[in-house]
């Protein structure tokens, strides 16, 4: 039997906080649903027997219904496969929610908040949905799988190995549980980078596209096969959608606000990256962040961060006869007292605003 496992799509998220262009969200959710029909082409070309969709489907809060209209119209297109959805923190199954109330196409099965089991020609599915935002126990330590010829699959969204309390709150599992469950495979979602490893039981296949700065790298679709003497083999499939990516710029050598903008237009971007350009070195001018953004005409250019020191030295300023070289030498005494990173770095910073008040 052949799989897809994904996961984390988050379907209609707004994607405010990313940019300050108002096109960029709709940008993103276009390209949603680009990438999902990869999954679908991919599934209809190599005949695959299950999707296996490990929660966050999509967002709760702001899910259309034309988006789960357009979801069903995809599953629909791949009648012999069957789907198995296990709702996460995101996309919970409640009473109101589209699981509920919406018909979905015949080869859909969603999960509820109990494990439970469908047993199906060529496998054992095996699957936990949450039934709200938050879940502190499915109650898989007290499940036992039922001794099978066919493989059994686990689909479940939470916090493997989560040791804090807020990943305790989504639904906190165990390796070491899992593993002693004797799971085939274990489908995970909730988690956006993946953990995969050729051959390894326990994935998260990670967000099936990269959905922010903080999810940068490859994302794609775990696809898996296991034959009749339940041998794994799995492969991760990158889907090639719109990255997110970070480029450095070293301030040291500029001179000039006009030649900084030079520079960062001269940075090479490809069609399908949205950058972050993040600065760096110490600086020789100020730095106005937001007429940067007025100045540069790359519209993937959609983040700048200052991360620049200013150029100056503090031991000469110091030797000043002036309230700045007092000021100096008063930052200086303390940036040589026994004190922690965390307090070197905001004493350097308000040398900084304090000599630039100073000038």
């Amino acid at each position: 039997m052949k799989f897809v496992h994904i996961a984390d799509l988050h379907f209609d998220k707004p994607f405010i906080n990313l940019s300050d262009s108002d096109t960029l969200g709709d940008l993103q959710r276009l390209e949603q649903r680009k990438t999902f029909k990869k999954v679908i082409n991919y599934i209809k070309e190599n005949d695959i027997d299950f999707l296996l969709i490990a929660g966050d489907l999509y967002e709760h809060q702001y899910i259309k219904q034309s988006t789960i209209e357009f979801l069903n119209q995809q599953f629909s297109e791949i009648p012999k496969t069957q789907i198995f959805i296990s709702p996460g923190n995101h996309d919970p199954n409640l009473k109101k929610s589209y699981y509920q109330t919406y018909q979905w196409s015949d080869n859909v099965t969603i999960f509820n908040s109990y494990i439970e089991k469908k047993e199906t020609e060529k496998a054992n599915i095996y699957g936990f949905g949450f039934d709200d935002f938050y879940c502190t126990d499915c109650g898989i330590e007290n499940f036992e799988i039922e001794e099978s010829e066919k493989p059994n699959i686990l689909i479940i969204h939470g916090s493997l190995d989560g040791a804090n309390l807020q990943e305790k709150q989504y639904n906190s599992i165990t390796t070491r549980m899992l593993e002693a469950k004797n799971f085939d495979y274990v489908a995970l979602g909730h988690i956006h980078k993946n953990n995969f490893e050729e051959g390894k039981k326990i994935v998260y296949p990670g967000s099936l596209m990269s959905l922010g700065f903080d999810e940068l790298g490859s994302h794609g679709m775990v696809v898996g096969k296991i034959d009749e003497n339940k041998e794994l083999k799995t492969k991760f499939v990158e889907i090639e959608s719109n990255q997110f990516i970070e480029k450095e710029i070293d301030v040291t050598e500029i001179l000039s606000k006009e030649e900084l903008i030079e520079k960062i237009q001269e940075v090479e971007i490809k069609q399908n990256e949205f950058v972050k350009i993040i600065l760096v070195g110490k600086r020789n001018f100020e730095i106005d962040v937001y007429e940067l953004y007025k100045l540069i005409a790359e519209p993937r250019i959609i983040k700048i961060r200052n991360h620049t020191k200013i150029n100056f030295n503090l031991e000469e300023i110091a030797n000043d006869r002036t309230l700045k070289g007092l000021f100096a030498k008063e930052m200086k005494a303390r940036l040589e007292q026994d004190i922690t990173e965390e307090e070197k770095e905001i004493i350097e910073k308000s040398v900084e605003v304090g000599l630039e008040a100073l000038k």
